[in-house]
């Protein structure tokens, strides 16, 4: 029985998950959550009451969280790319910049598209302004970071890696990455050059006009 995915193309989340499983070439099955799939809706929620995607279904085991996905994903579904490296050390480097980019690059975007859709009690300007603060700050940090490194955590592509790609993506949309972080701007690029994620953007494409903010006229 295929591993069955629960999410939408579009999805920031949805897209960590999707890179994961491009990258190894993992056969699945894509449930699209939509108003067009009352079927996949109804089955994603009695699954998994918290109404979060992705979700993967592998028989009887249900996963939940992206970044638990990946890992689950190397366990049960390996493939030649380890997302995780075997290293404990390594391990947790790599889970540290996972975390770091979704808790302060992917969550900081999330203020500004939650104040825009009304999701939150705050104007939209409010939302963005702040979004952008811890925007800036964010893209301090990484700069530094990855100066003199291809990828998140070296010269390998991880975990990290796969929840880079979709926070840059939507947070450079929300609040441009400056000119003063050429090292970021370089590793974003490389990121969108990625096949993985290359495919995931495609996918997503036709959606753009979901973008709460207006979706640039770019990549």
């Amino acid at each position: 029985m295929p591993l069955i995915l629960y999410g939408h193309p579009f999805s920031s989340y949805t897209q960590k998950a999707l890179i994961a499983l491009y990258e190894n070439d993992t056969p699945f099955e894509f449930r699209c959550i939509s108003p067009d799939t009352p079927e996949h809706l109804a089955e994603w929620r009695k699954r998994w009451p918290m109404g979060k995607f992705p979700l993967l279904v592998d028989g009887e085991r249900t996963v939940a969280e992206t970044s638990i996905i990946i890992e689950y994903l190397q366990i049960a579904q390996p493939g030649p790319l380890k997302l995780l490296p075997t290293d404990p050390m390594a391990a947790l480097d790599v889970r540290f910049l996972d975390r770091f980019f979704d808790l302060h690059v992917m969550d900081a975007m999330q203020i500004a598209v939650e104040s825009a859709l009304k999701r939150l009690p705050m104007k939209t300007e409010e939302g963005l302004a702040i979004a952008s603060e811890r925007l800036e700050r964010a893209y301090a940090w990484l700069e530094v970071h990855l100066s003199g490194k291809r990828w998140a955590n070296g010269d390998e592509f991880t975990m990290a890696d796969c929840a880079a790609a979709p926070s840059l993506f939507y947070a450079d949309w929300t609040h441009r990455i400056p000119e003063s972080c050429p090292a970021l701007r370089a590793y974003r690029a490389r990121l969108l050059e990625r096949p993985s994620f290359a495919r995931a953007v495609e996918e997503a494409r036709p959606f753009r006009s979901y973008f709460p903010l207006g979706a640039p006229d770019r990549d």
